[in-house]
């Protein structure tokens, strides 16, 4: 063959590509839980402990449903929305008030998981609480349980504002309520959540008459009861900070009784 001949075409022989196995989920973790039971009729509380199998991204709120599901239908344990909007799941876990729709499993300790319904509150069964009593603070004053927050449509941060903040975080879970050491000692005191939102009120009143707000404020199981032990921000599920808001709420009150003793009120 010259060299200007081509002969026939051969193909390189490639190699074959090693595929690599896809991997193999974990495998479901087993935990134990012990869960305070109590019903009607019961002298005090006691402990259950039930094994379960959780998956990677379990949620404590998804074991107690798949123990409820597989091992004990009987178990008692409010829920809603499934992702830390509504506070209905609010529970103690390993002695802290924790929402058991947004408590990862897995980052829990390797332990058993010791879950309690809230404190301060009237047992129903189980984790449950009722809710009536808490609800009822709010209302003494005539304070509203949803105020409207949203940023109206093309709306501008007035000028030295980078941007609009909520006003109105609460979802009602009662767990400062619970984690509260003045309300496990003091059933009259009204509470921090009910607190913060009067100090709401105060804030940005909307026309609303504050008499009511502020008298219930000044009485001597409100504010000034609060020993400023800030257990209610450190369990806040959404950011309220309210103990920030009965600081603030004890300033209105002092300024209140500055401006009456010099002759001039609101």
């Amino acid at each position: 063959m010259s060299e200007n001949e081509v002969g026939p075409f051969e193909p390189t022989p490639v190699e074959p590509t090693a595929v690599e196995p896809t991997p193999e989920p974990p495998p479901p973790a087993t935990r134990v839980f012990r869960i305070s039971r109590r019903r009607s009729g019961d002298r005090k509380p006691h402990l259950d402990s039930l094994e379960i199998e959780v998956e990677p991204g379990d949620t404590v709120l998804d074991a107690l449903l798949r123990i409820r599901r597989i091992k004990d239908p009987s178990l008692v344990v409010r829920h809603s929305c499934m992702h830390a909007s509504c506070g209905t799941c609010g529970v103690r876990i390993n002695g802290r008030e924790s929402l058991a729709c947004d408590t990862k499993v897995a980052a829990l300790p390797a332990k058993p998981i010791e879950v309690e319904p809230l404190a301060n509150q009237r047992l129903v069964a189980d984790l449950a609480t009722d809710m009536v009593d808490f609800y009822a603070r709010f209302e003494a004053p005539g304070l509203p349980l949803i105020r409207t927050a949203e940023v109206g449509p093309g709306a501008e941060p007035p000028d030295g504002i980078k941007a609009f903040g909520r006003f109105e975080n609460c979802i009602e879970c009662g767990l400062c309520l619970s984690a509260c050491p003045i309300a496990r000692t003091n059933h009259d005191y009204i509470g921090p959540a009910a607190l913060a939102a009067a100090a709401r009120v105060v804030e940005e009143p909307r026309g609303r008459d504050l008499g009511p707000v502020m008298a219930l404020a000044a009485e001597p199981d409100s504010v000034w009861r609060c020993h400023d032990a800030l257990q209610c921000s450190a369990v806040c599920p959404s950011a309220v900070e309210p103990a920030m808001a009965l600081i603030a709420l004890r300033r209105h009150i002092l300024a209140n009784h500055a401006r009456r003793l010099l002759g001039r009120s609101d």
